[in-house]
């Protein structure tokens, strides 16, 4: 049987204070968490009751072990999941200052394993057979991971939903220029980008939301969403529908992984065939959802708890 979703990128672990507006020298307590962008999206729809695995690669080590663990406790199949000698399994540390400051320290040195994935090694007909394919633009940041992601879209060639999450880090990267070539090879094999502002901007040297969703789509995407902030989410598509919509209101306790749990809930409205308004507005509640609470992975929303929020127009 067929994937519903498989997603392609960064794991890690999370270690996240257990105290609030606490800078990290005096923080005491800690919470681990899987994580990673691409791995998070994968529980996220998991958690929606989507079939999803996740193609990346760990250190092989205690951290490692634990991944695997997470995942398969979350339903998200870890078979592409594969270990890498010498590398450490990567930890993410973040502080936390709600409402809207949130740090975040990678420890991936010497080199994150998850940037080791082989195009030689990729289950390519699973890609392709798979509904919808999740990739990351850190996945572009260094070979061999840049090759095996290009390869993969390659051969899916637009199959089914390909999205490709524009996913800016910029200390993964020189510069942005040297980011954009590869950036825009993905967008010929992408029906779906995802990104906020700075995201966009470096994908299409346009910031202004309207005019990026429009290079997006003159880029070769069916689908453009653009991220804006405290303005809400910009859906346009190739056909000429449109939807805007504003955030939830929420009290924020940690805004990592927002974005993750709209990408899980983003590929479920796809998979449903809803209209453009349904996703966004269902997409913007999973983001809030999990801003209100501490974790990333294990606070991804279920089906109930997102209607709720959208039929009460909060996230009580």
């Amino acid at each position: 049987m067929a994937y519903d979703l498989i997603t392609m990128g960064r794991i890690g672990v999370d270690l996240y204070p257990l105290q609030t507006g606490v800078p990290l020298p005096q923080v005491t307590s800690f919470g681990k968490f899987l994580g990673g962008s691409a791995t998070n999206v994968a529980v996220a729809a998991s958690r929606l009751g989507r079939r999803t695995a996740v193609i990346t690669r760990t250190g092989d080590d205690p951290f490692g072990t634990y991944l695997h663990e997470a995942l398969t406790g979350f339903g998200v199949d870890d078979r592409w999941v594969t270990p890498v000698q010498g590398l450490p399994t990567p930890v993410t540390f973040c502080e936390v200052f709600p409402p809207d400051d949130f740090p975040l320290y990678f420890y991936r040195q010497p080199k994150a394993p998850d940037l080791e994935i082989d195009a030689h090694e990729l289950d390519l007909d699973a890609i392709r057979d798979a509904s919808v394919f999740w990739v990351t633009g850190t996945g572009l940041s260094e070979e061999p991971s840049r090759t095996a992601t290009l390869a993969a879209l390659a051969h899916r060639d637009k199959a089914g939903l390909t999205v490709f999450d524009l996913d800016w880090r910029p200390m993964f990267w020189k510069d942005p220029d040297a980011a954009r070539p590869f950036y825009a090879e993905a967008l010929k094999h992408t029906t779906v980008a995802v990104g906020n502002l700075d995201e966009v901007e470096v994908a299409t040297g346009v910031r202004e939301p309207r005019e990026a969703a429009r290079a997006l789509l003159d880029a070769g995407v069916e689908l453009a969403v653009v991220k804006q902030g405290p303005k809400g989410v910009l859906a346009v598509d190739s056909k000429g529908n449109e939807a805007e919509v504003p955030p939830l209101p929420v009290n924020v306790l940690n805004g990592l992984g927002a974005g993750d749990a709209f990408g899980g809930s983003l590929c479920h409205g796809l998979l449903a065939g809803w209209d453009l308004e349904k996703i966004m507005r269902h997409a913007n509640a999973a983001g809030a959802i999990v801003a209100s609470r501490l974790e990333c992975s294990s606070a991804m929303p279920t089906v109930t708890e997102i209607e709720d929020a959208v039929a009460a127009g909060a996230v009580l």
